[in-house]
C-alpha cells in the first residue's frame, strides 16, 4: 500500500505529530508522578505529628452520683382565722420576701370591733353587779351574829356574791376572745422567708382555715436525693455534696438527714442534702448530684488522649517504628480536665497527648519532644 502524502496539507500533519507529542508528555508525566507516591507511601510518610505523655498518679476523690427534686426545707401554709370576713387588703405577692410578724393582708375590721366594745360593756356590767353582790354579802355576815337574818338568807347573798364573779370572769374571758378575733382580722407572717404561692384576693369573704399564701421558711431549701441501698453504707451526715442545676450552675450542699425506711417501690433511701443559699437553686428544680467520697490514688490521662468507639475506651500508643497502636482501656473517675484509668495502661506507657481522634491503628506518625507531664498533686 503505498501513502499518498499530499504535499498541500503538510501544516494540518504537522499540528497532529505535535499534538500526539504533547499527549505522550502528560502521560508519562502522570504515571510517573503516581509511582513516586507509591514509592512514598511506601517508605512510610507520617499522617500526622504527635507529641507523647505518660499517665501520672493522682489522687482523685470518689463521687456518688444521685438525682432528685430541690424542695423548701419546710413550706409554711398561712391561712385565714377569721369567719366569714372580707379580705379588705393584701400587702404581698409570690416572691416576695417577708419577715416574721409582718402583715401579709388585712380583713375587714368592722364586724370584730362592735363585738370586741359589746364584750367590754358585759365587762362592765358584770363588775358592777359584782361589787353590789359582794356589799350585800358582806352586810349579811356583819348581821349574821344578832340573828336578823336567816342562816337561808346569808347563804344566799353569799351565792350571789360567787355567782357575780363567775359572770364577770366569763365577761373578761369573752372580751379577749372578741380581741383574738379583731387582732386575727391581721394576716402575720408566722417565720420570714419568701412567698411560693398566694391564693388571697381582694374582696374574697374567706372561711377560717381557708389557705392565703404559702411561705418558704427561713428561705432554706433541701435536696431529696434517691440513692439505691446497695450505696447507702458510702454516704454520711455531713459529706459534702456539689448538686447541679438544669442550667448548668453548681450549688454546694451537706447531708442533713438520711430516711431511716427504704421505699417499698423503688427500693430507694432520701437522703436530705442541705442546700447554700443561692438564686440559683429553685424549689421545683430536678438536679444531679454527686456526694464527695474519700479521696484515694489512681492513674489519669488527658481527656483529649482518650478516643471513643463503638462504646469502647482507646488510647493510642506509638511503637518503635512510629506506628500507633490503638489500646483498649477502661475508664474511671473525672478529676478537672483529667481522666482516670482504671486498666489497659502503666505508668510507663507511652501515648499519643493530642490528636487521637484523627489516628487509626497502624497510622505512622511523627513524634516530636514529649509533652510536659503535670502535678499529680490534686
Amino acid at each position: 500500500m503505498k501513502l499518498n502524502l499530499n504535499l498541500r496539507n503538510k501544516p494540518t500533519l504537522l499540528v497532529l505529530l505535535m499534538g500526539c507529542s504533547v499527549v505522550t508528555a502528560l502521560l508519562i508525566a502522570v504515571v510517573g508522578r503516581a509511582s513516586t507516591d507509591d514509592n512514598a507511601s511506601a517508605a512510610g510518610r507520617p499522617s500526622l505529628t504527635v507529641t507523647t505523655i505518660t499517665p501520672i498518679e493522682s489522687q482523685i476523690a470518689a463521687t456518688l452520683a444521685a438525682s432528685g427534686n430541690i424542695v423548701a426545707w419546710q413550706e409554711a401554709i398561712v391561712g385565714a382565722e377569721s369567719n366569714g370576713l372580707r379580705l379588705n387588703d393584701v400587702r404581698v405577692n409570690v416572691g416576695d420576701k417577708v419577715t416574721k410578724g409582718q402583715v401579709l393582708a388585712t380583713f375587714a375590721a368592722e364586724t370584730p370591733e362592735a363585738e370586741l366594745a359589746q364584750a367590754r360593756a358585759s365587762v362592765a356590767e358584770a363588775e358592777a353587779a359584782l361589787v353590789d353582790a359582794q356589799a350585800n354579802a358582806a352586810r349579811a355576815r356583819a348581821l349574821s351574829p344578832t340573828g336578823a337574818l336567816s342562816t337561808q338568807q346569808i347563804d344566799q347573798y353569799t351565792t350571789a356574791e360567787k355567782t357575780a364573779e363567775a359572770r364577770l370572769a366569763a365577761a373578761r374571758a369573752n372580751a379577749r376572745l372578741s380581741q383574738v378575733r379583731l387582732s386575727n382580722t391581721q394576716v402575720l407572717a408566722p417565720d420570714g422567708g419568701t412567698i411560693s404561692a398566694r391564693a388571697a384576693t381582694v374582696g374574697a369573704v374567706t372561711q377560717a382555715g381557708q389557705e392565703l399564701f404559702r411561705l418558704v421558711r427561713q428561705n432554706r431549701l433541701e435536696w431529696r436525693a434517691e440513692v439505691t441501698a446497695a450505696e447507702l453504707p458510702k454516704v454520711a451526715v455531713g459529706q459534702r455534696v456539689k448538686i447541679t442545676t438544669p442550667a448548668g450552675d453548681v450549688v454546694a450542699g451537706t447531708v442533713r438527714m438520711i430516711a431511716p425506711t427504704v421505699d417499698p417501690v423503688t427500693r430507694n433511701v432520701q437522703v436530705y442534702v442541705d442546700l447554700a443559699r443561692t438564686p440559683l437553686a429553685k424549689a421545683g428544680m430536678f438536679a444531679r448530684g454527686e456526694f464527695q467520697l474519700e479521696e484515694s490514688a489512681g492513674l489519669t490521662v488527658p481527656q483529649q488522649a482518650v478516643v471513643t468507639r463503638d462504646g469502647f475506651a482507646y488510647a493510642f500508643t506509638v511503637g518503635g517504628d512510629n506506628r500507633v497502636k490503638q489500646i483498649k482501656i477502661e475508664t474511671g473517675r473525672r478529676v478537672a480536665d483529667r481522666i482516670e484509668v482504671r486498666t489497659g495502661l502503666s505508668a510507663q506507657t507511652a501515648i499519643v497527648a493530642s490528636g487521637a481522634g484523627f489516628l487509626k491503628d497502624g497510622d505512622i506518625v511523627r513524634v516530636t519532644t514529649a509533652a510536659s507531664t503535670p502535678s499529680a498533686n490534686k
